[in-house]
């Protein structure tokens, strides 16, 4: 198998990676990586808030962003990594800075319920 077939069947054209990337990324580097929580809001548990509200805080709050569109105007690897997370792919600056405003929020709203279950709670 070719590197480009390889990279077909490990990274989803959609943005982020296919179960098979993340198995592969598994072994080659030891870490395990979940797929992008897309639930809505009020389906997500305490651990669903915590993640979602780090990578889109970690993403799209960084300064400079990197490229949002690419030479030929498609979206970057980066801006499609939001579709991952189950969010409209940002086309504009202000468009990532909403998806890291809505990643405050989530984190905001994991430590207050967080709080309110008290110190030992599990997510």
């Amino acid at each position: 198998m070719s590197s480009t077939e390889k990279a077909k069947t490990t990274k989803d054209p959609k943005g982020g990676l296919t179960a098979a990337g993340r198995a592969e990324f598994a072994e080659k580097q030891g870490a395990h990586l979940k797929p992008g929580v897309t639930k809505p809001v009020r389906e997500m548990s305490l651990d669903d808030m915590r993640r979602k509200g780090s990578w889109a805080t970690r993403f799209y709050g960084r300064d400079p962003l990197p490229a949002l569109k690419d030479a030929k105007g498609k979206p970057t690897r980066f801006a499609l990594s939001a579709h991952a997370w189950g969010e409209p792919v940002p086309t504009t600056e202000a468009a990532a800075r909403r998806i890291a405003d809505k990643g405050k929020r989530l984190l905001e709203r994991y430590r207050r319920e967080r709080e309110k279950q008290g110190p030992r709670a599990k997510s």
